[in-house]
């Protein structure tokens, strides 16, 4: 429970380049006691999509960060009971807190239908990417392979089990989809676009077997040039995701099982009050997951 007069550090938006530190009040929290992963959306409303299941398309969604509705990177924080997940023992606050991201792998996953001896494309390695790459290994894929511009994030992407790695220079997208092919011995059944780079994307359509899935998880710009008709002609499904639902149980029990290791991710640790050094890091793109440590009492891994 906070501390009737304790600071709520709390990390600001203003605006555009405008990130600031200030204290807001304490929120006044309810019953306590449980360590809890927080999932950042929660159904204000009880529409369509919740009636089926995928509430995370629902207009009226409440979403930590996302205008109107404040964040959550904070000191103190009172979220929706519903979706605040217990974590058991085993599974430290560090993990916790990337069940968010690795939330976003899985629904990738589900999405592009990765099952036991799936043949995968993975376009990009930053955090997104290796979590998709993580889940896939643990829903069963055969082989991944995976690219990027850097040759630091492949190294982690080996480092976690990547089967193939492909550094993108000054290749085509059809000259990439060919190395593919090459090292997989057969095109991919499923390419998960995890950049948001138009030629990334135009890569993932030319990549893909025919009858395969193309999942586009990275947001680049509204409008992309791709080879449509490529894709529509040889069948390959295109199919978008958009964050993530019904996912925090099954990633605590994959942190829980000891089966899926993510902490190899975080590259970077701050205390809360360097925040703003925090987010220098990430915007130079140093590492790969870069965390801010909430609690004073506790700055370790």
């Amino acid at each position: 429970m906070a501390h009737p007069r304790a600071e709520n550090l709390s990390v600001v938006v203003h605006g555009a380049g405008d990130l600031r530190l200030e204290n807001r009040p304490v929120p006044e929290p309810g019953p306590n006691g449980d360590r809890v992963a927080i999932e950042p959306g929660a159904p204000r409303d009880i529409d369509e999509f919740c009636k089926i299941g995928r509430y995370n398309l629902s207009p009226t969604i409440f979403f930590c960060a996302t205008p109107p509705d404040d964040g959550n990177l904070c000191r103190y924080y009172t979220h929706n009971a519903s979706f605040c997940y217990k974590l058991p023992d085993n599974v430290s606050f560090e993990e916790g807190a990337l069940i968010e991201p690795l939330s976003v792998g899985i629904h990738a996953c589900r999405r592009g239908g990765v099952t036991l001896g799936s043949k995968v494309l993975i376009c990009g390695a930053g955090p997104i990417g290796l979590v998709c790459l993580l889940v896939a290994k643990m829903m069963g894929a055969a082989q991944v392979v995976i690219t990027d511009l850097s040759a630091s994030r492949l190294e982690k992407a080996k480092e976690i089990e990547a089967d193939f790695l492909i550094q993108i220079k000054k290749e085509t997208p059809k000259e990439v989809a060919c190395m593919v092919q090459d090292l997989l011995n057969c095109m991919p059944d499923i390419t998960m676009e995890c950049s948001g780079a138009e030629a990334s994307i135009q890569t993932g359509i030319y990549a893909t077997r025919s009858g395969g899935t193309l999942v586009l998880v990275g947001l680049g710009p509204e409008m992309v040039h791709i080879p449509i008709v490529n894709a529509a002609v040889r069948e390959v499904d295109i199919k978008g995701i958009f964050r993530y639902c019904n996912t925090w149980p099954m990633a605590i029990s994959m942190l829980a099982s000891k089966r899926v290791n993510i902490k190899p991710l975080v590259t970077h640790r701050f205390p809360l009050e360097k925040a703003l050094e925090a987010f220098e890091t990430t915007k130079k793109g140093l590492g790969v997951k870069v965390m801010l440590k909430c609690d004073p009492n506790d700055q370790n891994p």
